[in-house]
C-alpha cells in the first residue's frame, strides 16, 4: 500500500471526512484571496491548480482520483491562498478539517510521521519540477511527466498539460506526435 492509500486508510477509520463536495466542470473549489485550509481527497474527476500572472493562467498542479490537494500556503498560514483550484470536469470530493486533522496528528505519532513523509515527497517533486522547467527540453519534460504521472495524460486536457509543462498546446501536440 503507497503512503496515500495508508494515509486515506486512517482517515477513513478516524472518520474524519466531512460531507462530500460535488464540483461542476470549471467551477472553482477555491479562488486566490480564500482562506481555506481543509485536505480534499479526489474521488472522481479532477482539478487543476494555477494562477493568474496578468490575465495569463498558469497550472502548475493537478488533483485526480485517488490524489490529496491542500492550498498548502493557506492551510499551513491560516492566512489567504494565492492559488486558483478549478473543476476540469465534473469532481466529487471529500475534504477533512484542519483543526481535525491536527488532532489527529498531535494524538498519533505514526500519521504524523506519514504526514511527514507525504510532505517531504512533495517538495523532491517540487523541486525536480522547477529544476525540469530551468534545465530541461519542452521534450524532456514531458517524458519526464510521463514516466512519472502517466495518469495525467489520460485524465487531463492537453491545454492544461501543455501549461503545467511550460509550453505551447501546439509545442505539445508535436511532442506526441513524434
Amino acid at each position: 500500500m503507497n503512503l496515500i492509500d495508508r494515509f486515506k486508510t486512517i482517515l477513513d477509520e478516524q472518520d474524519l471526512w466531512e460531507e462530500p463536495i460535488t464540483l461542476q466542470r470549471n467551477e472553482h473549489l477555491m479562488v486566490r484571496g480564500n482562506i481555506n485550509t481543509h485536505s480534499y481527497f479526489v474521488d472522481n474527476g479532477s482539478i487543476r491548480v494555477y494562477v493568474l500572472d496578468e490575465m495569463e493562467e498558469h497550472t502548475i498542479r493537478f488533483g485526480y482520483q485517488g490524489s490529496f490537494i491542500t492550498a498548502l500556503d493557506s492551510f499551513f498560514t491560516d492566512g489567504p491562498t494565492n492559488f486558483y483550484f478549478q473543476a476540469i470536469k465534473q469532481t466529487e470530493l471529500r475534504y477533512v478539517r484542519k483543526e481535525a486533522f491536527k488532532e489527529l496528528m498531535d494524538k498519533d505519532t505514526g500519521m504524523a510521521m506519514l504526514w511527514r513523509h507525504l510532505l517531504e515527497g512533495l517538495v523532491i517533486q517540487q523541486l525536480e519540477r522547477e529544476q525540469d522547467l530551468l534545465t530541461s527540453s519542452p521534450l524532456e519534460r514531458y517524458k519526464r511527466v510521463l514516466k512519472r504521472s502517466p495518469q495525467l495524460f489520460q485524465e487531463i486536457p492537453n491545454k492544461y498539460i501543455a501549461s503545467y509543462l511550460r509550453m505551447s498546446p501546439e509545442t505539445l501536440s508535436r511532442i506526441k506526435k513524434s
